[in-house]
């Protein structure tokens, strides 16, 4: 298992060892003390959450306040997504930023995004099923949204399918009438990142 820390401070992509043979695959998705070894961090998994996407369905951006946040350890157990992890960590030196990494039943990649960071992801193809390891269980006063096409970040989704069909953006009510990241920067709802930056190295000493 290989961890590759993105442009993103906080963000890893995690490439896992696939063992193939007449029978199938068979490979590690997450182990807990090869993370902390490596992130620097422990990850207590509190709630797995799991999703499934027409192709085309787009979930996101979402956050939540920090603390304690959410930590999020992503992986797409069957068909295809692009994952965008985006900084809205004010007073980030990458704040508004974002980075993206194909999630699939082929390459079997993971993404961890730390508490503060936001998260999105496109389904590529229909019944594209995703599972959540995350830190911490849904608390619906915490949670947030920032548009998924919000042009001032310019986050750019895919418009082809992984079969080669038209992909054209489905997001839910809620989030279609999430605010830009200017709004919500303006409505104070935004992380801070040495409140998160503090937090999260405070999670290193525990």
């Amino acid at each position: 298992m290989e961890f590759r820390e993105l442009s993103i401070a906080g963000a890893w992509q995690v490439v896992p060892r696939q063992l193939p043979d007449e029978r199938g695959t068979f490979l590690e998705t997450f182990k807990a003390r090869y993370f902390e070894e490596t992130v620097g961090r422990p990850l207590a998994v509190a709630q797995v959450n799991c999703s499934v996407s027409a192709a085309g369905v787009v979930r996101g951006i979402h956050y939540a306040d920090v603390p304690p946040s959410q930590a999020k350890y992503v992986t797409c157990v069957h068909g295809a997504v692009l994952d965008v992890v985006v900084d809205i960590r004010q007073g980030s030196p990458t704040f508004g930023q974002w980075e993206s990494v194909v999630l699939d039943d082929l390459t079997r990649h993971a993404v961890f995004l730390s508490e503060g960071l936001g998260h999105a992801f496109i389904s590529l193809a229909d019944g594209s099923t995703v599972t959540y390891l995350c830190s911490e269980p849904y608390a619906p006063g915490r949670e947030h949204g920032v548009h998924a096409l919000d042009p001032a970040i310019g986050i750019v989704w895919p418009t082809t399918a992984r079969d080669g069909a038209a992909l054209a953006p489905l997001l839910s009510g809620k989030d279609a009438d999430a605010p830009t990241l200017a709004e919500a920067a303006e409505a104070g709802l935004l992380p801070q990142y040495s409140v998160a930056s503090a937090f999260v190295a405070g999670l290193g000493k525990l």
